[in-house]
């Protein structure tokens, strides 16, 4: 099983994260499309190769195919999206936020899966990303779909323990 590969892979002492892999997505209490929807969505946000090549085939395992691609996709709209949102947010010339994108973004309106799981996935990879901007506009989206915050919250730790196991397993790689 591909967390077992990436909790082996941890040094000792990331033992924490080995453990928090085990249960923000081992004993997650998501339902299966947005748990691999996140774990994919974050896996790729994550940059790191190792992650990817281990969590890719579980989640294409355990996602339909549209979900499998629109999880892709939150991955791309959002490593655009998060970059030019997030720069709006820090300038302090606020003039650029009322200027017009001009940057295409149907996949969020149409994504080929429930709108939930895509907010979701785009959640957490924005989390990954750092940008308050899109971390807001989905966490209210997905709070006016009747979303609780503990399906938001189980996204976001599920991102932040991906991203740790990537950093961590990058490093360990480049030092060894």
């Amino acid at each position: 099983m591909a967390l077992d590969e990436l909790k082996a892979a941890l040094p000792d002492y990331a033992k924490d994260l080995k453990l928090n892999l085990g249960s923000v997505i081992g004993n997650a209490d998501l339902p299966e499309q947005q748990l691999w929807g996140t774990v994919l969505a974050c896996a790729i946000a994550s940059r790191s190769e190792r992650v990817l090549s281990e969590l890719e085939p579980e989640a294409r395992a355990n996602l339909k195919p549209e979900a499998y691609e629109a999880a892709k996709a939150a991955a791309a709209i959002m490593a655009m999206n998060n970059v030019y949102y997030r720069t709006l947010h820090l300038l302090s010339d606020k003039e650029y936020s009322t200027m017009r994108a001009g940057l295409r973004m149907n996949v969020i309106g149409n994504p080929g899966v429930e709108k939930v799981d895509f907010e979701l996935w785009s959640l957490a990879v924005s989390a990954i990303n750092g940008c308050g901007q899109c971390l807001d506009s989905h966490e209210q989206v997905l709070r006016k779909a009747g979303v609780e915050r503990e399906v938001i919250q189980a996204a976001v730790k599920i991102a932040a323990v991906v991203q740790a196991v990537g950093v961590t397993l990058e490093a360990e790689g480049r030092m060894n």
